[in-house]
């Protein structure tokens, strides 16, 4: 064992888990108001909820003796016999192991509720999230980390651009399409309540990235820099890349789309961060940005789904973008176990990319149909009208994240008891909430 790579990866497990509650500040930032705690209470609740149930069973379905290329036995339900003994190939305990992909198990559902976001009770919601994990998580896992048939296919998942964002994304998709729009959705101003609360939140996911994928070396080595670096770089290209190309489209670059694009670069760098050299990171990056971009900005609105705050957009489609990279400009320099890329004279990487990009799209798609008529059988998933125009803040969780008399209409910002209204955004129309 050594204690240095122990403590490396201990330090990350840590501080992956931050980007959960990040996550939470992100998208609670760019919901309404009054949706803001029911938003934060999904990621917070999931934090707990997928981390006792990865220890209970998720880590033995993913990681446990694989049955046929698809599934871990359950050798190690409740981490039966998981101790101090030393990871296979490795230099850390495997206890060290279960914590970091504990945070992961943990983050990728929260990613999900993006795409549903201001609109799913919270009793349906926990049973969809905890079913999701165990079938469509933990399945995953195994077959791309856990020495299943992608991974004897050869495909490449560094960090978890197929395993977490195109899993997730697609997920998010699907449900929100099943779900239906939001009320008022394509018909009135549907704007983020707090600009700032997202930015913050961005930030804490930009720092927990760097440990994410760095941490994903599983050691304090070489490899663990190179992913270090390239995170930064492709997060920064990501930025420059979205603004760029909204500056050009619309004459002014916001701050929500800054941000927006420099998790575009991350999710795309995910996959083939332990994989590719700095400058192709810079394309891998400025590419992610912008394709994310078309996704939100263009394709979104011809095509008409909600998908509140872009969880496929950004999630799923860069995710299949970094995939896709990781086929071109994976080389065996930078990573002596992966493989060589297109761009290096070599073919399989690329189409075992290929392959696996499509069998997370179709098992996320039909995997969270399924799981979703079942839940939709047993209780209520999709909040009511009135419901929606309350907000799901004092419906389902009785609290305000506000004291200011927003939700009730019957004082201002400074206490005084009268209705108002209040328009933050004088040049639209105001919408509900």
């Amino acid at each position: 064992m050594s204690s240095g790579d122990t403590a490396w990866v201990l330090v990350s497990a840590a501080l992956v888990f931050i980007m959960t509650p990040a996550l939470a500040l992100f998208y609670g930032g760019m919901v309404r108001s009054k949706n803001v705690l029911s938003t934060i209470m999904q990621s917070m609740f999931i934090l707990g909820m997928v981390s006792v149930e990865f220890i209970l069973i998720g880590y033995t379905l993913a990681f446990g003796n694989d049955i046929n290329g698809l599934i871990g036995d359950l050798s190690k339900i409740g981490l039966s016999g998981v101790g101090y003994n030393i990871i296979e190939g490795g230099t850390i305990p495997e206890l060290a192991f279960v914590a970091f992909q504990c945070m992961f198990a943990a983050l990728t559902p929260a990613l999900i509720t993006g795409a549903f976001a201001e609109r799913m009770k919270f009793k349906g919601f926990v049973l969809l999230m905890l079913l999701w994990a165990i079938f469509i998580y933990n399945p995953m896992a195994h077959w791309v980390w856990g020495g299943g048939f992608l991974a004897q296919l050869g495909a490449l998942d560094f960090a978890g651009g197929l395993v977490i964002h195109i899993l997730s994304g697609v997920s998010g998709l699907t449900i929100c399409i099943l779900l239906g729009k939001r009320n008022g959705y394509g018909k009135r101003a549907i704007v983020p309540h707090n600009i700032p609360m997202t930015v913050l939140g961005a930030s804490g996911l930009w720092v927990g990235w760097f440990f994410f994928n760095a941490g994903s070396a599983l050691g304090a080595n070489e490899l663990a820099a190179n992913a270090f670096v390239v995170t930064q770089v492709a997060a920064a290209s990501g930025l420059l890349g979205w603004t760029l190309i909204e500056w050009i489209r619309h004459g002014k670059p916001t701050v929500v789309g800054a941000v927006s694009g420099a998790v575009a670069g991350l999710v795309a760098i995910t996959p083939a961060a332990g994989y590719v050299t700095i400058l192709p990171s810079v394309a891998i990056g400025l590419i992610g940005g912008m394709v994310c971009y078309t996704a939100v900005a263009i394709v979104k609105a011809k095509l008409g789904y909600d998908d509140s705050l872009d969880a496929f957009g950004v999630h799923g489609v860069g995710g299949i973008w970094g995939a896709i990279a990781t086929g071109l400009w994976a080389t065996t320099s930078v990573n002596p176990d992966g493989a060589n890329g297109l761009f290096y004279g070599e073919t399989d990487l690329f189409f075992a990319q290929i392959i696996s990009i499509g069998v997370a799209v179709i098992f996320a798609v039909v995997g969270s149909t399924l799981l979703y008529k079942v839940v939709s059988a047993i209780v209520s998933l999709r909040a009511d009208e009135s419901e929606e125009i309350s907000g799901l803040d004092l419906v389902e969780h009785g609290e305000r994240g506000y004291n200011t008399g927003v939700y009730s209409g019957t004082s201002n910002i400074f206490g005084e008891s009268e209705p108002y209204t209040l328009n933050l955004f004088p040049s639209v129309k105001s919408s509900q909430g």
